[in-house]
C-alpha cells in the first residue's frame, strides 16, 4: 500500500514536472517529496496526541526542505510541490487529491479563531507562485488560483480566481485540469478586459465626434 502511494506521488511529479529525468531522482532529489514524506510522519504522530513529536518532525523537514506543513494540516494523495521554498501550510488546511502548488504558496488563516480556520482544497486545484489563500472556506475541484492571487473567499468548482484581492472568472463548457495543465500565467482578469472593453467604446466614441466635427467644417456657410 504504501509503495503504491509512494509510485503514485513519483508518476505524478515525473508528469508535471519536465526537468524530472527518473522517479529515482524525484525521490533523492525534490524536495516536495521528502517534505511530504516527513508530513506523513507527522501526521501520524499528531493524530495520536504525539504533538512535540509531530512538531519536532515539522520543523526537521521545514529547516531541510523550506516547506512547513503543519503536522495536523490533512493532504491528500498525489500532491506535486514544485520547488516548494517558502510554502506554508495551516494547521487546519486539508487538501485533495492530485493537486499542485508552486513555490510561495500559504495557505493560511486570517486570525486567531479556535476551530477550522485554514482553506480546503478540493481535488485537482492549482495555486500559482506566491498565492495567498486564507480563511477557512473551500476551493472547489479543477479550480485554479493564478500566481500572486490573494484569495479570501470560496472559489466555485472550474473557476480561475485572479488578483488582488481575487476575483473569480468562471470557467463553462468542458472540464478543466488546470493541475495537469501546469500553466500559472495565463489567465484571464475579467475587471481588466472590462476596461479595455470600455477604452474601446471611448475611442470609437471620440473618432465619430472627430468626423463629425470636420464634416461639419466641411459644410459651406
Amino acid at each position: 500500500m504504501y509503495l503504491t502511494r509512494l509510485g503514485g506521488l513519483l508518476a505524478a511529479y515525473q508528469r508535471r514536472d519536465p526537468a524530472a529525468r527518473s522517479k529515482l531522482e524525484i525521490f533523492l532529489l525534490y524536495p516536495g517529496v521528502h517534505a511530504l514524506l516527513w508530513h506523513r510522519a507527522a501526521h501520524w504522530l499528531y493524530l495520536r496526541r504525539r504533538y512535540f513529536l509531530a512538531r519536532w518532525i515539522s520543523q526537521h523537514a521545514r529547516n531541510t526542505t523550506g516547506i512547513e506543513i503543519h503536522p495536523g494540516a490533512t493532504i491528500g494523495r498525489r500532491l506535486v510541490i514544485d520547488h516548494g521554498m517558502g510554502i506554508v501550510i495551516g494547521e487546519t488546511a486539508e487538501i485533495g487529491d492530485d493537486c499542485l502548488l508552486y513555490q510561495g504558496v500559504t495557505l493560511g488563516g486570517t486570525g486567531k479563531d479556535q476551530g477550522k480556520r485554514h482553506p480546503t482544497l478540493g481535488n485537482n486545484v492549482m495555486v500559482g507562485s506566491g498565492a495567498r489563500v486564507l480563511g477557512p472556506f473551500k476551493v472547489g475541484d479543477n479550480a485554479r488560483i493564478a500566481a500572486g492571487a490573494v484569495v479570501l473567499r470560496e472559489v466555485p468548482p472550474g473557476s480561475t480566481a485572479v488578483g488582488v484581492p481575487a476575483r473569480i472568472v468562471r470557467v463553462d463548457g468542458c472540464p478543466v485540469y488546470y493541475a495537469d495543465d501546469v500553466d500559472q500565467i495565463s489567465v484571464q482578469d475579467p475587471v481588466r478586459e472590462e476596461l479595455e472593453r470600455l477604452a474601446r467604446q471611448v475611442e470609437e466614441l471620440e473618432r465619430t465626434l472627430a468626423d463629425g466635427e470636420k464634416a461639419r467644417r466641411r459644410q459651406p456657410a
